[in-house]
């Protein structure tokens, strides 16, 4: 983990809380600063105490592209920085996705904002030689965000929305693709928790789960973000946020 000053190159909403950050690594960032989809890094914004973590959407030739949604006063500082603005972060943090593990066939499952960090992951299984499928989970309509991206990568890419006013109606768990996820070699999911816990009861093939949790640190020193697994006490941003799920307990 080193601290960096990037700067920004694009910061603008893409739906009514969503937005797109791009951000410009300095000179001496080395090329694979970000190693691993899943990984995330956590942005100082001035005037609040406590650094706000952000996965990482995307890393190529010392661009960063992140997604976030504006839920409160940091979030909304972010909204108005403007290109140039200077952006202390600490990266890279956490431990990411398993690439190695994906299988010939692998499952992408992400709801909300918790497509973000998939997008990455679908590029580099792409580059592997390995075609994933990918399915989005939103609210509404309104809130849907990064599906002709997530489509430009792999076809096989299908939305969910609860309102039912776009693509399939209901959650992820009622998509084709979800049902029948015994079709598939091994699955990755990030979003909401109330999701990944109705994939971790119910999907039998196994995977990787990135978990959302609130962080203070967000490299492991405060122990804020601390869960309970088979193995012992973890800390979700420093073990996690990605976890195997033969490691989860779900209650």
């Amino acid at each position: 983990m080193i601290e960096h000053i990037f700067t920004v190159k694009r910061n603008e909403a893409l739906n009514h809380k969503t937005c797109l950050m791009i951000l410009e690594a300095p000179s001496e960032a080395p090329s694979d600063l970000i190693r691993r989809p899943g990984q995330f890094v956590n942005l100082e914004v001035e005037g609040h105490f406590l650094r706000r973590p952000i996965s990482v959407c995307d890393w190529s030739e010392g661009t960063l592209t992140l997604l976030y949604d504006v839920v409160g006063e940091g979030t909304a500082a972010m909204r108005r920085w403007r290109p140039g603005h200077k952006v202390n972060l600490l990266a890279p943090l956490g431990n990411g996705f398993n690439v190695e593990k994906s299988g010939a066939k692998p499952l992408l499952i992400g709801g909300g904002i918790g497509i973000a960090p998939l997008y990455w992951l679908a590029k580099q299984l792409v580059k592997s030689g390995v075609k994933p499928t990918v399915v989005l989970g939103f609210n509404s309509s309104a809130d849907k965000s990064w599906e002709e991206e997530f489509r430009a990568v792999t076809e096989e890419t299908y939305v969910a929305t609860a309102a039912g006013d776009y693509g399939v109606k209901g959650f992820v768990t009622d998509v084709e693709a979800v049902k029948n996820a015994s079709d598939y070699t091994y699955y990755y999911a990030c979003g909401p928790m109330p999701m990944l816990k109705a994939l971790g009861l119910n999907v039998a093939i196994p995977g990787e789960l990135s978990l959302d949790e609130r962080m203070a640190c967000g490299f492991g020193a405060c122990m804020c973000c601390s869960l309970t697994t088979k193995d012992g006490a973890k800390r979700i941003c420093k073990d996690g946020p990605v976890f195997t799920t033969e490691e989860l307990i779900w209650k």
